[in-house]
């Protein structure tokens, strides 16, 4: 595989030494597209979702149309948290998140129930049962006890400024919705 494609015309080279993203000729985008500055991580193009950006970068689309960048909004110093819903914060006129800041002014919150209650008979009642089943059926009384267990999480979305972050509460009992509703009705109500 070391000689050269006889069936070349000599327009077009394959191999080292041609830019990527080019075709045919020389300086000639490829496909009709314009050329890109290659393909694979890191380009120098926009970092990961979540991560900081250097003071100063400007990302720019593939047509050389300027996207301008997110302000990074920081609460007060000294700003006291009105509201926190697991990794939710309310300081001020913001929602800070570890996705980043995003206004509060419209934000959309949403609250869904993924938890449940089981109810089952403690083993101890059935033990019990048994043992008093001899005493005129007093033991079955036994089998009346109940035991209730509340697993699952409740999950709580808000989207806002073009962002959108989830998180998600453990449901340690069955009045874990109530409470976690109360606060998404509370962070409503600031976000009008």
């Amino acid at each position: 595989m070391s000689e050269p494609n006889p069936y070349a015309d000599g327009e077009y080279k394959w191999g080292p030494g041609q830019a990527p993203g080019q075709g045919g000729a020389p300086g000639t985008p490829a496909y009709g597209y314009p050329p890109a500055p290659g393909y694979g991580y890191p380009q120098g193009a926009t970092p990961a979702y979540g991560y900081p950006q250097t003071p100063g970068y400007q990302p720019t689309l593939a047509e050389g149309v300027a996207v301008p960048p997110v302000p990074q909004q920081f609460p007060p110093a000294g700003a006291a948290p009105v509201l926190a819903i697991g990794d939710i914060t309310v300081v001020g006129d913001q929602i800070i998140t570890p996705a980043g800041a995003m206004p509060l002014k419209g934000a959309v919150w949403n609250a869904m129930d993924m938890s449940r209650t089981e109810e089952k008979i403690p083993t101890a009642a059935i033990v019990l049962a048994i043992v008093f089943a001899l005493l005129c059926l007093v033991g079955l009384l036994f089998l009346l006890m109940k035991e209730k267990r509340t697993t699952g999480f409740i999950q709580v979305t808000v989207t806002s400024g073009g962002r959108h972050h989830a998180t998600m509460i453990p449901a340690t009992g069955p009045d874990t919705i109530h409470w976690v509703m109360g606060q998404v009705n509370f962070a409503r109500s600031l976000s009008v």
